[in-house]
Protein backbone atom coordinates (compact mmCIF):
# COMPACT_ATOMS: atom_id res chain seq x y z
CA UNK A 1 0.00 0.00 0.00
CA UNK A 2 1.11 3.36 -0.88
CA UNK A 3 2.48 5.60 1.83
CA UNK A 4 2.09 8.90 0.07
CA UNK A 5 -1.19 9.28 2.39
CA UNK A 6 -2.56 12.64 2.68
CA UNK A 7 -1.07 14.89 5.89
CA UNK A 8 -2.28 13.60 9.23
CA UNK A 9 -2.45 10.36 8.78
CA UNK A 10 -1.39 8.33 12.17
CA UNK A 11 0.06 5.07 12.19
CA UNK A 12 -1.02 1.56 13.36
CA UNK A 13 2.80 1.03 14.26
CA UNK A 14 4.74 3.88 15.28
CA UNK A 15 6.90 5.24 12.80
CA UNK A 16 5.74 2.70 10.30
CA UNK A 17 3.52 5.08 8.14
CA UNK A 18 1.13 2.41 7.90
CA UNK A 19 -2.83 3.43 7.82
CA UNK A 20 -5.42 1.30 10.51
CA UNK A 21 -5.25 -1.89 8.85
CA UNK A 22 -8.92 -1.65 8.86
CA UNK A 23 -8.87 0.79 6.15
CA UNK A 24 -8.60 -1.26 3.29
CA UNK A 25 -10.60 -4.41 4.99
CA UNK A 26 -13.91 -5.22 3.88
CA UNK A 27 -16.04 -7.38 7.06
CA UNK A 28 -18.81 -9.90 6.54
CA UNK A 29 -21.74 -9.90 8.83
CA UNK A 30 -22.62 -13.78 9.84
CA UNK A 31 -26.52 -14.59 11.32
CA UNK A 32 -25.64 -17.36 12.69
CA UNK A 33 -28.94 -18.53 13.34
CA UNK A 34 -29.35 -18.84 9.39
CA UNK A 35 -26.52 -18.95 8.26
CA UNK A 36 -25.46 -22.83 8.03
CA UNK A 37 -26.72 -25.81 10.22
CA UNK A 38 -24.33 -28.56 10.72
CA UNK A 39 -26.49 -30.62 13.19
CA UNK A 40 -30.07 -30.66 11.20
CA UNK A 41 -32.44 -28.83 14.05
CA UNK A 42 -33.43 -26.20 11.89
CA UNK A 43 -30.98 -23.33 13.22
CA UNK A 44 -27.87 -22.35 11.71
CA UNK A 45 -24.64 -22.82 14.48
CA UNK A 46 -20.89 -22.44 15.17
CA UNK A 47 -20.02 -25.68 13.37
CA UNK A 48 -21.69 -24.72 10.04
CA UNK A 49 -19.35 -21.30 10.13
CA UNK A 50 -16.78 -23.19 10.65
CA UNK A 51 -17.58 -25.50 7.50
CA UNK A 52 -18.09 -22.19 5.78
CA UNK A 53 -14.87 -20.44 6.57
CA UNK A 54 -13.05 -21.32 2.98
CA UNK A 55 -15.60 -19.97 0.96
CA UNK A 56 -15.17 -16.88 2.87
CA UNK A 57 -12.11 -15.99 2.02
CA UNK A 58 -12.51 -17.12 -1.51
CA UNK A 59 -14.72 -14.21 -1.49
CA UNK A 60 -11.54 -12.18 0.01
CA UNK A 61 -12.88 -11.39 3.88
CA UNK A 62 -10.64 -10.45 6.48
CA UNK A 63 -13.08 -9.41 9.11
CA UNK A 64 -15.92 -11.61 10.05
CA UNK A 65 -18.84 -10.01 12.75
CA UNK A 66 -20.66 -12.44 13.91
CA UNK A 67 -24.18 -11.39 15.78
CA UNK A 68 -25.09 -12.68 18.92
CA UNK A 69 -23.75 -16.35 20.01
CA UNK A 70 -24.82 -16.15 23.67
CA UNK A 71 -27.20 -17.87 26.01
CA UNK A 72 -30.43 -16.22 25.08
CA UNK A 73 -34.21 -16.37 25.82
CA UNK A 74 -34.10 -15.61 22.28
CA UNK A 75 -36.97 -12.91 22.06
CA UNK A 76 -34.97 -10.60 20.01
CA UNK A 77 -32.94 -13.64 17.93
CA UNK A 78 -29.98 -13.55 21.03
CA UNK A 79 -29.60 -9.24 21.14
CA UNK A 80 -31.38 -10.16 24.24
CA UNK A 81 -28.18 -11.57 26.34
CA UNK A 82 -28.88 -13.95 29.60
CA UNK A 83 -25.44 -14.23 30.03
CA UNK A 84 -21.89 -12.69 28.72
CA UNK A 85 -19.46 -15.20 29.05
CA UNK A 86 -20.95 -18.71 27.68
CA UNK A 87 -22.13 -19.81 24.54
CA UNK A 88 -26.09 -20.64 22.98
CA UNK A 89 -26.18 -24.49 23.35
CA UNK A 90 -28.46 -23.86 20.13
CA UNK A 91 -24.97 -22.36 18.49
CA UNK A 92 -22.88 -24.86 20.04
CA UNK A 93 -20.27 -25.17 23.16
CA UNK A 94 -17.59 -23.38 23.83
CA UNK A 95 -14.98 -25.81 22.40
CA UNK A 96 -17.09 -24.94 19.07
CA UNK A 97 -16.46 -21.63 19.87
CA UNK A 98 -12.50 -22.50 20.10
CA UNK A 99 -12.19 -24.02 16.90
CA UNK A 100 -13.96 -21.29 14.98
CA UNK A 101 -11.94 -18.74 16.41
CA UNK A 102 -8.54 -20.78 15.43
CA UNK A 103 -9.91 -21.61 12.03
CA UNK A 104 -10.92 -17.70 11.26
CA UNK A 105 -7.01 -16.93 12.60
CA UNK A 106 -5.39 -19.87 10.48
CA UNK A 107 -7.06 -18.35 7.36
CA UNK A 108 -5.85 -14.64 7.97
CA UNK A 109 -9.12 -13.15 8.91
CA UNK A 110 -10.32 -11.71 12.09
CA UNK A 111 -13.41 -12.22 13.80
CA UNK A 112 -15.77 -9.56 15.81
CA UNK A 113 -18.05 -9.86 18.27
CA UNK A 114 -21.59 -8.13 18.24
CA UNK A 115 -22.44 -7.07 21.70
CA UNK A 116 -25.02 -5.69 23.47
CA UNK A 117 -25.05 -3.77 26.74
CA UNK A 118 -27.47 -1.07 26.36
CA UNK A 119 -29.52 -3.80 28.20
CA UNK A 120 -29.81 -7.60 28.98
CA UNK A 121 -32.39 -9.90 28.82
CA UNK A 122 -34.88 -10.40 31.38
CA UNK A 123 -33.33 -13.68 32.52
CA UNK A 124 -30.34 -12.43 33.05
CA UNK A 125 -28.80 -13.18 36.70
CA UNK A 126 -28.44 -9.22 36.71
CA UNK A 127 -31.69 -8.35 36.20
CA UNK A 128 -33.15 -11.39 38.08
CA UNK A 129 -31.23 -10.02 40.74
CA UNK A 130 -32.30 -6.11 40.51
CA UNK A 131 -36.15 -7.15 40.38
CA UNK A 132 -35.89 -9.72 43.30
CA UNK A 133 -36.42 -6.82 45.86
CA UNK A 134 -36.66 -2.41 46.40
CA UNK A 135 -33.50 -3.25 48.53
CA UNK A 136 -31.30 -5.67 46.40
CA UNK A 137 -27.55 -4.48 45.51
CA UNK A 138 -28.32 -4.76 42.05
CA UNK A 139 -31.39 -2.86 42.00
CA UNK A 140 -29.96 0.53 41.25
CA UNK A 141 -27.90 -1.59 37.96
CA UNK A 142 -31.42 -1.12 36.20
CA UNK A 143 -33.60 2.02 35.68
CA UNK A 144 -36.46 1.50 37.94
CA UNK A 145 -39.08 4.07 38.83
CA UNK A 146 -42.64 4.31 40.73
CA UNK A 147 -45.77 5.61 38.85
CA UNK A 148 -46.31 8.79 37.93
CA UNK A 149 -47.19 11.07 41.41
CA UNK A 150 -50.76 10.88 41.93
CA UNK A 151 -51.45 7.40 40.37
CA UNK A 152 -51.55 4.01 41.08
CA UNK A 153 -49.20 0.68 39.66
CA UNK A 154 -50.83 -0.34 36.50
CA UNK A 155 -53.36 2.37 36.04
CA UNK A 156 -53.55 3.60 32.24
CA UNK A 157 -50.90 6.16 31.95
CA UNK A 158 -49.09 5.42 35.26
CA UNK A 159 -45.83 4.74 33.41
CA UNK A 160 -42.73 7.08 34.69
CA UNK A 161 -42.83 8.92 31.13
CA UNK A 162 -44.52 9.02 27.65
CA UNK A 163 -41.72 7.05 25.37
CA UNK A 164 -42.28 4.83 22.92
CA UNK A 165 -40.14 1.78 22.65
CA UNK A 166 -38.58 0.43 19.35
CA UNK A 167 -40.70 -2.36 19.34
CA UNK A 168 -43.90 -0.77 19.57
CA UNK A 169 -45.93 0.30 22.81
CA UNK A 170 -44.54 1.70 26.05
CA UNK A 171 -40.89 1.74 27.02
CA UNK A 172 -41.88 0.76 30.59
CA UNK A 173 -43.05 -2.42 32.26
CA UNK A 174 -44.56 -2.89 35.57
CA UNK A 175 -43.07 -5.53 37.57
CA UNK A 176 -45.51 -6.80 40.34
CA UNK A 177 -43.50 -7.92 42.84
CA UNK A 178 -42.18 -4.38 43.99
CA UNK A 179 -44.76 -2.33 41.89
CA UNK A 180 -42.36 -0.34 40.22
CA UNK A 181 -41.64 -0.08 36.06
CA UNK A 182 -38.15 -0.99 34.77
CA UNK A 183 -37.60 0.77 31.53
CA UNK A 184 -36.84 -0.87 27.95
CA UNK A 185 -36.21 0.47 25.19
CA UNK A 186 -36.78 -2.32 23.07
CA UNK A 187 -38.57 -5.50 24.47
CA UNK A 188 -40.01 -5.65 27.78
CA UNK A 189 -38.01 -9.07 27.87
CA UNK A 190 -34.47 -6.50 27.31
CA UNK A 191 -34.28 -4.08 30.43
CA UNK A 192 -31.88 -0.84 29.81
CA UNK A 193 -28.77 -0.83 31.93
CA UNK A 194 -28.20 1.85 33.81
CA UNK A 195 -24.57 3.33 32.81
CA UNK A 196 -24.50 6.09 35.54
CA UNK A 197 -23.70 3.25 37.96
CA UNK A 198 -20.25 2.56 37.87
CA UNK A 199 -20.26 -1.06 39.06
CA UNK A 200 -21.99 -1.97 35.95
CA UNK A 201 -19.33 -0.45 34.11
CA UNK A 202 -16.73 -2.60 35.44
CA UNK A 203 -18.19 -5.50 34.62
CA UNK A 204 -18.99 -4.93 31.18
CA UNK A 205 -15.70 -3.76 30.87
CA UNK A 206 -14.05 -6.85 32.67
CA UNK A 207 -15.91 -9.15 30.36
CA UNK A 208 -15.36 -7.14 27.21
CA UNK A 209 -11.37 -8.14 28.42
CA UNK A 210 -12.68 -11.54 28.96
CA UNK A 211 -13.47 -12.50 25.28
CA UNK A 212 -10.28 -10.04 24.13
CA UNK A 213 -7.80 -12.31 26.29
CA UNK A 214 -9.42 -15.51 24.65
CA UNK A 215 -8.19 -13.96 20.75
CA UNK A 216 -11.17 -12.30 19.59
CA UNK A 217 -10.14 -9.56 17.63
CA UNK A 218 -12.82 -6.42 18.59
CA UNK A 219 -16.56 -6.03 18.92
CA UNK A 220 -19.17 -4.35 17.08
CA UNK A 221 -21.36 -2.89 19.80
CA UNK A 222 -24.93 -2.40 19.72
CA UNK A 223 -26.87 0.42 19.61
CA UNK A 224 -23.74 2.09 21.69
CA UNK A 225 -24.82 5.54 21.49
CA UNK A 226 -27.96 4.94 23.44
CA UNK A 227 -26.07 3.78 26.94
CA UNK A 228 -26.46 7.59 28.61
CA UNK A 229 -29.78 8.81 29.23
CA UNK A 230 -30.87 12.11 30.62
CA UNK A 231 -31.49 10.94 34.25
CA UNK A 232 -34.42 13.37 34.77
CA UNK A 233 -36.24 11.13 32.35
CA UNK A 234 -38.64 13.76 31.26
CA UNK A 235 -41.89 13.48 28.48
CA UNK A 236 -41.07 13.88 25.49
CA UNK A 237 -44.16 15.57 22.83
CA UNK A 238 -46.62 13.65 21.76
CA UNK A 239 -47.43 14.07 17.70
CA UNK A 240 -50.97 14.12 16.40
CA UNK A 241 -52.26 10.73 16.20
CA UNK A 242 -49.43 9.45 18.09
CA UNK A 243 -50.06 7.21 21.95
CA UNK A 244 -46.45 8.16 23.03
CA UNK A 245 -43.26 10.64 22.56
CA UNK A 246 -40.46 8.84 20.38
CA UNK A 247 -38.04 10.32 23.61
CA UNK A 248 -35.32 10.39 21.36
CA UNK A 249 -33.63 13.79 22.64
CA UNK A 250 -33.63 12.05 26.22
CA UNK A 251 -31.30 9.10 24.91
CA UNK A 252 -30.02 9.29 21.47
CA UNK A 253 -25.91 10.58 22.47
CA UNK A 254 -27.71 11.45 25.76
CA UNK A 255 -25.23 13.78 28.00
CA UNK A 256 -22.35 11.25 28.97
CA UNK A 257 -22.37 9.01 26.39
CA UNK A 258 -18.64 10.16 24.93
CA UNK A 259 -17.49 9.70 28.73
CA UNK A 260 -18.81 6.29 28.48
CA UNK A 261 -17.69 5.54 25.21
CA UNK A 262 -14.16 6.91 26.22
CA UNK A 263 -14.06 5.34 29.65
CA UNK A 264 -14.58 1.87 27.49
CA UNK A 265 -11.59 2.64 25.35
CA UNK A 266 -9.35 3.38 28.12
CA UNK A 267 -10.60 0.45 30.05
CA UNK A 268 -10.95 -2.10 27.26
CA UNK A 269 -9.31 -1.65 23.87
CA UNK A 270 -6.31 0.94 25.18
CA UNK A 271 -5.09 -2.07 27.37
CA UNK A 272 -3.87 -4.11 24.62
CA UNK A 273 -1.17 -3.63 21.86
CA UNK A 274 -2.76 -6.13 19.70
CA UNK A 275 -4.51 -4.41 16.32
CA UNK A 276 -8.45 -4.47 17.36
CA UNK A 277 -11.34 -3.33 16.08
CA UNK A 278 -14.20 -1.04 18.29
CA UNK A 279 -17.32 -0.53 15.71
CA UNK A 280 -20.33 1.88 17.54
CA UNK A 281 -23.83 1.76 15.83
CA UNK A 282 -25.47 4.59 16.38
CA UNK A 283 -28.95 5.05 15.58
CA UNK A 284 -30.08 8.72 15.29
CA UNK A 285 -26.66 10.16 15.04
CA UNK A 286 -25.58 13.19 12.80
CA UNK A 287 -22.50 13.58 11.26
CA UNK A 288 -21.25 15.72 14.00
CA UNK A 289 -21.43 13.22 16.82
CA UNK A 290 -20.27 10.42 14.51
CA UNK A 291 -17.06 12.75 14.05
CA UNK A 292 -16.76 12.69 17.31
CA UNK A 293 -16.80 9.24 17.88
CA UNK A 294 -14.70 8.23 15.92
CA UNK A 295 -11.67 10.57 16.02
CA UNK A 296 -8.50 9.13 16.68
CA UNK A 297 -7.60 11.69 19.23
CA UNK A 298 -10.96 11.16 21.23
CA UNK A 299 -10.01 7.45 21.87
CA UNK A 300 -13.34 6.44 21.20
CA UNK A 301 -14.57 3.92 18.41
CA UNK A 302 -13.07 3.30 14.94
CA UNK A 303 -15.95 3.58 12.86
CA UNK A 304 -19.92 3.86 13.53
CA UNK A 305 -22.78 2.66 11.88
CA UNK A 306 -24.99 5.12 11.08
CA UNK A 307 -28.77 5.15 9.41
CA UNK A 308 -29.68 8.00 7.67
CA UNK A 309 -28.78 6.64 4.32
CA UNK A 310 -31.30 3.38 4.84
CA UNK A 311 -33.81 5.90 6.40
CA UNK A 312 -34.07 8.07 2.44
CA UNK A 313 -37.46 5.70 1.58
CA UNK A 314 -39.17 5.87 4.44
CA UNK A 315 -42.32 8.02 4.42
CA UNK A 316 -43.78 8.36 8.35
CA UNK A 317 -42.22 5.47 9.51
CA UNK A 318 -40.39 2.64 8.43
CA UNK A 319 -43.08 0.63 7.72
CA UNK A 320 -44.03 3.68 5.27
CA UNK A 321 -41.87 3.17 1.93
CA UNK A 322 -42.22 5.33 -0.76
CA UNK A 323 -39.97 4.96 -3.55
CA UNK A 324 -36.77 5.79 -3.97
CA UNK A 325 -35.27 9.37 -4.54
CA UNK A 326 -31.95 9.21 -5.69
CA UNK A 327 -30.94 12.85 -5.10
CA UNK A 328 -31.75 12.56 -1.54
CA UNK A 329 -30.05 9.12 -1.06
CA UNK A 330 -26.57 11.20 -2.85
CA UNK A 331 -27.38 13.85 -0.38
CA UNK A 332 -27.28 11.92 2.49
CA UNK A 333 -23.79 9.36 0.90
CA UNK A 334 -22.09 12.56 0.45
CA UNK A 335 -22.84 14.69 3.64
CA UNK A 336 -20.88 11.44 5.86
CA UNK A 337 -18.35 11.19 3.03
CA UNK A 338 -17.68 14.89 3.47
CA UNK A 339 -18.64 15.44 6.95
CA UNK A 340 -16.15 12.64 7.88
CA UNK A 341 -13.31 13.61 5.48
CA UNK A 342 -10.70 15.12 7.21
CA UNK A 343 -11.63 13.41 11.09
CA UNK A 344 -13.43 9.90 11.76
CA UNK A 345 -14.25 6.65 9.69
CA UNK A 346 -17.75 5.46 8.58
CA UNK A 347 -19.38 1.85 8.07
CA UNK A 348 -20.16 1.45 4.10
CA UNK A 349 -23.19 -0.86 4.46
CA UNK A 350 -26.72 -1.46 2.37
CA UNK A 351 -27.28 -5.09 3.86
CA UNK A 352 -27.44 -5.86 7.43
CA UNK A 353 -29.60 -8.02 10.04
CA UNK A 354 -31.83 -5.54 10.49
CA UNK A 355 -32.74 -4.36 6.89
CA UNK A 356 -34.72 -6.11 4.13
CA UNK A 357 -32.73 -6.43 1.17
CA UNK A 358 -30.91 -3.97 -0.78
CA UNK A 359 -31.46 -5.59 -4.49
CA UNK A 360 -35.03 -5.47 -3.82
CA UNK A 361 -35.31 -2.01 -2.24
CA UNK A 362 -33.08 -0.21 -3.89
CA UNK A 363 -32.47 -2.16 -6.98
CA UNK A 364 -34.49 -4.22 -9.22
CA UNK A 365 -34.96 -7.88 -8.22
CA UNK A 366 -36.42 -9.20 -11.28
CA UNK A 367 -35.31 -8.47 -15.08
CA UNK A 368 -32.32 -6.78 -13.99
CA UNK A 369 -31.40 -8.17 -10.30
CA UNK A 370 -27.96 -9.24 -11.28
CA UNK A 371 -26.64 -6.36 -12.88
CA UNK A 372 -28.43 -3.83 -10.08
CA UNK A 373 -26.74 -6.10 -7.40
CA UNK A 374 -23.64 -5.40 -8.69
CA UNK A 375 -24.46 -1.68 -8.97
CA UNK A 376 -25.54 -1.05 -5.39
CA UNK A 377 -22.09 -2.97 -4.53
CA UNK A 378 -19.51 -0.96 -6.80
CA UNK A 379 -21.56 2.42 -5.51
CA UNK A 380 -21.15 1.34 -2.05
CA UNK A 381 -17.39 -0.06 -1.68
CA UNK A 382 -16.00 2.69 -4.00
CA UNK A 383 -16.89 4.95 -1.44
CA UNK A 384 -14.64 6.28 1.67
CA UNK A 385 -15.20 3.56 4.29
CA UNK A 386 -14.80 0.53 5.65
CA UNK A 387 -17.38 -1.80 3.75
CA UNK A 388 -19.69 -3.90 5.08
CA UNK A 389 -20.99 -7.27 3.46
CA UNK A 390 -24.33 -9.45 4.96
CA UNK A 391 -24.46 -12.83 3.96
CA UNK A 392 -26.39 -13.54 1.11
CA UNK A 393 -25.98 -10.15 -0.01
CA UNK A 394 -22.97 -11.66 -2.16
CA UNK A 395 -24.96 -13.18 -3.98
CA UNK A 396 -27.57 -10.87 -4.65
CA UNK A 397 -30.25 -12.34 -2.34
CA UNK A 398 -33.66 -10.75 -2.57
CA UNK A 399 -36.44 -10.11 -0.16
CA UNK A 400 -38.70 -13.39 0.74
CA UNK A 401 -42.35 -13.66 0.04
CA UNK A 402 -44.67 -14.63 3.01
CA UNK A 403 -48.37 -14.98 2.58
CA UNK A 404 -49.59 -14.63 6.19
CA UNK A 405 -48.17 -12.60 9.21
CA UNK A 406 -47.84 -16.61 11.12
CA UNK A 407 -44.46 -17.23 8.78
CA UNK A 408 -43.03 -14.03 10.24
CA UNK A 409 -40.79 -14.47 13.23
CA UNK A 410 -39.01 -11.48 14.07
CA UNK A 411 -40.39 -9.67 17.12
CA UNK A 412 -40.48 -5.83 15.96
CA UNK A 413 -42.57 -7.38 12.87
CA UNK A 414 -45.20 -9.43 15.35
CA UNK A 415 -45.74 -6.64 17.21
CA UNK A 416 -45.90 -3.62 14.92
CA UNK A 417 -48.68 -5.87 13.13
CA UNK A 418 -50.43 -6.32 16.49
CA UNK A 419 -50.27 -2.61 17.91
CA UNK A 420 -51.52 -1.33 14.20
CA UNK A 421 -54.58 -3.97 14.34
CA UNK A 422 -55.15 -2.86 17.93
CA UNK A 423 -55.90 0.57 16.48
CA UNK A 424 -57.71 -0.65 13.87
CA UNK A 425 -55.26 -0.49 10.37
CA UNK A 426 -56.67 -3.14 7.90
CA UNK A 427 -54.34 -6.38 8.09
CA UNK A 428 -53.79 -6.41 4.31
CA UNK A 429 -52.19 -3.24 4.12
CA UNK A 430 -50.20 -3.56 6.99
CA UNK A 431 -48.87 -7.34 5.64
CA UNK A 432 -47.95 -5.10 2.16
CA UNK A 433 -45.92 -3.55 4.47
CA UNK A 434 -44.29 -5.98 6.49
CA UNK A 435 -43.32 -7.96 2.85
CA UNK A 436 -41.48 -5.18 2.05
CA UNK A 437 -39.88 -4.11 5.14
CA UNK A 438 -39.87 -6.64 7.74
CA UNK A 439 -36.10 -7.25 9.43
CA UNK A 440 -37.31 -11.34 8.45
CA UNK A 441 -36.53 -10.05 4.84
CA UNK A 442 -32.68 -10.28 6.14
CA UNK A 443 -32.97 -13.38 8.52
CA UNK A 444 -34.09 -16.09 5.80
CA UNK A 445 -31.48 -18.50 5.83
CA UNK A 446 -28.83 -18.24 3.07
CA UNK A 447 -28.84 -19.96 0.09
CA UNK A 448 -25.75 -22.42 -0.39
CA UNK A 449 -27.44 -24.74 -3.06
CA UNK A 450 -30.27 -25.09 -4.76
CA UNK A 451 -31.61 -28.52 -3.18
CA UNK A 452 -33.96 -28.68 -0.73
CA UNK A 453 -33.65 -25.70 1.68
CA UNK A 454 -30.56 -24.10 -0.33
CA UNK A 455 -28.56 -26.74 1.52
CA UNK A 456 -28.92 -24.28 4.92
CA UNK A 457 -29.99 -27.58 6.91
CA UNK A 458 -31.15 -30.99 6.59
CA UNK A 459 -33.99 -30.35 9.09
CA UNK A 460 -37.02 -28.17 9.12
CA UNK A 461 -35.58 -24.73 8.84
CA UNK A 462 -36.81 -21.71 11.76
CA UNK A 463 -37.82 -19.65 9.23
CA UNK A 464 -38.68 -20.50 6.09
CA UNK A 465 -35.66 -20.41 2.65
CA UNK A 466 -36.72 -18.40 -0.14
CA UNK A 467 -38.14 -20.38 -3.05
CA UNK A 468 -35.62 -18.51 -5.09
CA UNK A 469 -32.92 -20.41 -3.43
CA UNK A 470 -32.86 -22.62 -6.71
CA UNK A 471 -31.54 -20.14 -8.74
CA UNK A 472 -29.69 -17.84 -6.57
CA UNK A 473 -27.13 -20.09 -4.52
CA UNK A 474 -23.33 -20.16 -3.41
CA UNK A 475 -22.46 -23.03 -5.48
CA UNK A 476 -23.76 -21.59 -8.90
CA UNK A 477 -22.35 -18.06 -8.10
CA UNK A 478 -18.97 -19.63 -7.61
CA UNK A 479 -19.00 -21.08 -10.61
CA UNK A 480 -20.31 -18.42 -12.74
CA UNK A 481 -17.59 -16.15 -13.12
CA UNK A 482 -19.85 -13.46 -14.01
CA UNK A 483 -22.12 -13.91 -11.09
CA UNK A 484 -22.75 -11.21 -8.57
CA UNK A 485 -20.70 -13.41 -6.58
CA UNK A 486 -17.46 -12.53 -8.46
CA UNK A 487 -18.27 -8.90 -8.69
CA UNK A 488 -18.10 -8.70 -5.04
CA UNK A 489 -14.82 -10.70 -4.47
CA UNK A 490 -13.27 -7.97 -7.67
CA UNK A 491 -14.34 -4.96 -5.77
CA UNK A 492 -12.65 -6.53 -2.27
CA UNK A 493 -9.83 -6.76 -4.32
CA UNK A 494 -9.39 -3.33 -6.05
CA UNK A 495 -9.80 -1.96 -2.41
CA UNK A 496 -6.75 -3.87 -1.29
CA UNK A 497 -4.91 -3.57 -4.33
CA UNK A 498 -5.52 0.00 -5.60
CA UNK A 499 -4.78 2.80 -2.18
CA UNK A 500 -7.24 4.99 -4.21
CA UNK A 501 -9.98 3.44 -2.80
CA UNK A 502 -9.66 2.60 0.54
CA UNK A 503 -7.08 6.40 0.47
CA UNK A 504 -8.37 8.61 -1.95
CA UNK A 505 -10.28 11.61 -1.15
CA UNK A 506 -14.32 12.18 -2.28
CA UNK A 507 -16.03 14.30 -4.80
CA UNK A 508 -19.24 14.38 -5.35
CA UNK A 509 -20.55 14.52 -8.86
CA UNK A 510 -23.91 14.91 -10.58
CA UNK A 511 -26.10 15.52 -7.09
CA UNK A 512 -29.40 16.77 -8.17
CA UNK A 513 -29.39 13.82 -11.51
CA UNK A 514 -32.34 11.64 -11.07
CA UNK A 515 -31.11 8.69 -12.73
CA UNK A 516 -27.30 8.50 -12.33
CA UNK A 517 -24.55 8.08 -9.11
CA UNK A 518 -21.60 9.65 -9.68
CA UNK A 519 -17.83 10.32 -8.00
CA UNK A 520 -14.27 10.75 -7.78
CA UNK A 521 -11.79 9.16 -5.82
CA UNK A 522 -8.45 11.13 -5.83
CA UNK A 523 -4.84 9.76 -4.33
CA UNK A 524 -1.07 10.45 -5.40
CA UNK A 525 -1.44 10.44 -9.16
CA UNK A 526 -4.27 8.34 -9.52
CA UNK A 527 -7.85 9.13 -10.10
CA UNK A 528 -11.09 7.20 -10.15
CA UNK A 529 -14.29 7.93 -11.65
CA UNK A 530 -17.24 6.56 -10.41
CA UNK A 531 -20.38 6.06 -12.45
CA UNK A 532 -23.69 4.34 -12.01
CA UNK A 533 -27.28 4.24 -13.63
CA UNK A 534 -29.81 3.48 -10.88
CA UNK A 535 -32.90 3.28 -13.61
CA UNK A 536 -33.72 0.50 -15.82
CA UNK A 537 -33.21 2.68 -18.96
CA UNK A 538 -30.91 4.56 -20.93
CA UNK A 539 -29.39 7.51 -19.91
CA UNK A 540 -26.75 10.11 -20.21
CA UNK A 541 -23.99 10.78 -17.35
CA UNK A 542 -22.80 14.46 -18.29
CA UNK A 543 -19.49 14.37 -16.61
CA UNK A 544 -18.08 17.74 -17.34
CA UNK A 545 -14.27 16.67 -18.05
CA UNK A 546 -15.87 13.61 -19.77
CA UNK A 547 -13.12 13.86 -23.21
CA UNK A 548 -10.52 13.50 -20.40
CA UNK A 549 -11.88 10.00 -19.28
CA UNK A 550 -12.11 8.78 -23.03
CA UNK A 551 -9.23 6.42 -22.77
CA UNK A 552 -9.49 5.87 -19.21
CA UNK A 553 -8.94 1.96 -17.84
CA UNK A 554 -12.13 0.33 -17.00
CA UNK A 555 -11.18 -1.35 -13.26
CA UNK A 556 -14.38 -2.94 -12.80
CA UNK A 557 -18.04 -2.64 -15.08
CA UNK A 558 -21.24 -5.02 -14.68
CA UNK A 559 -21.15 -5.08 -18.57
CA UNK A 560 -18.69 -7.10 -20.34
CA UNK A 561 -17.50 -3.68 -22.18
CA UNK A 562 -17.21 -0.32 -20.97
CA UNK A 563 -19.11 2.25 -21.51
CA UNK A 564 -19.40 4.91 -24.49
CA UNK A 565 -17.20 7.88 -23.17
CA UNK A 566 -17.34 11.08 -24.90
CA UNK A 567 -16.46 14.40 -24.60
CA UNK A 568 -19.80 15.67 -23.64
CA UNK A 569 -20.58 13.13 -21.58
CA UNK A 570 -20.69 8.84 -20.52
CA UNK A 571 -23.94 6.95 -22.12
CA UNK A 572 -24.94 4.58 -19.76
CA UNK A 573 -27.28 1.30 -20.93
CA UNK A 574 -29.58 0.18 -17.70
CA UNK A 575 -28.44 -0.48 -14.09
CA UNK A 576 -24.55 0.14 -15.69
CA UNK A 577 -22.07 0.84 -13.35
CA UNK A 578 -18.30 1.20 -14.19
CA UNK A 579 -15.38 2.56 -12.67
CA UNK A 580 -12.70 4.03 -14.41
CA UNK A 581 -9.17 4.78 -13.53
CA UNK A 582 -6.73 7.85 -15.29
CA UNK A 583 -2.88 8.42 -13.99
CA UNK A 584 -1.55 11.98 -13.27
CA UNK A 585 -4.92 14.30 -13.63
CA UNK A 586 -5.11 17.43 -12.92
CA UNK A 587 -4.12 18.83 -9.28
CA UNK A 588 -6.88 18.76 -7.07
CA UNK A 589 -7.27 20.52 -3.74
CA UNK A 590 -7.27 16.99 -1.29
CA UNK A 591 -10.75 16.78 0.98
CA UNK A 592 -10.44 13.60 2.93
CA UNK A 593 -7.88 12.58 5.16
CA UNK A 594 -7.49 9.02 6.65
CA UNK A 595 -7.88 8.21 10.34
CA UNK A 596 -4.95 6.58 12.45
CA UNK A 597 -6.38 3.73 14.74
CA UNK A 598 -6.13 4.92 18.74
CA UNK A 599 -2.75 4.63 20.46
Amino acid sequence: MSTDTPPGLGVADAGTGSPAWWVASTVYQIYPRSFADSDGDGVGDLRGVLGRLDYLRALGIEVIWLSPVYPSPQDDNGYDIGDYRDIDPVFGSQSDFDDLLSGIHSRGMKLVMDLVVNHTSDEHPWFVESRSSLDNPKRDWYWWRPPRAGMAPGDPGAEPTNWSSFFSGSTWDLDPATDEYYLHLFSSKQPDLNWENPAVRGAIYEMMRWWLDRGIDGFRMDVVNLLSKDVDLPDDVVQPGARFGDGWPSFICGPRIHEFVAEMHAEVFGRYERPLLAVGETPGASVDDARLFTDPARREVDMVFQFEHVGVDHGTSKWDLVPLNLPRLKRSFNRWQEGLADVGWNSLYWDNHDQPRAVSRFGDDGHHRVRSAKLLATVLHLQRGTPYVYQGEELGMTNTPMATIEEYRDIETLRYFRAAVADGADPDVLMTSIRRASRDNARTPMHWDASRHGGFTTGEPWIAVNPNHVDINAEQAVADPTSVFHHYRKLIELRRNEPAVALGDYTALLGDHPEVFAFTRCHANTELLVVANFSGCETDAPIDDSEEWVTGEVMISNYDDGPAVTTTGISLRPWEAVVLRRLNPPKRTSTTNVPPPPN
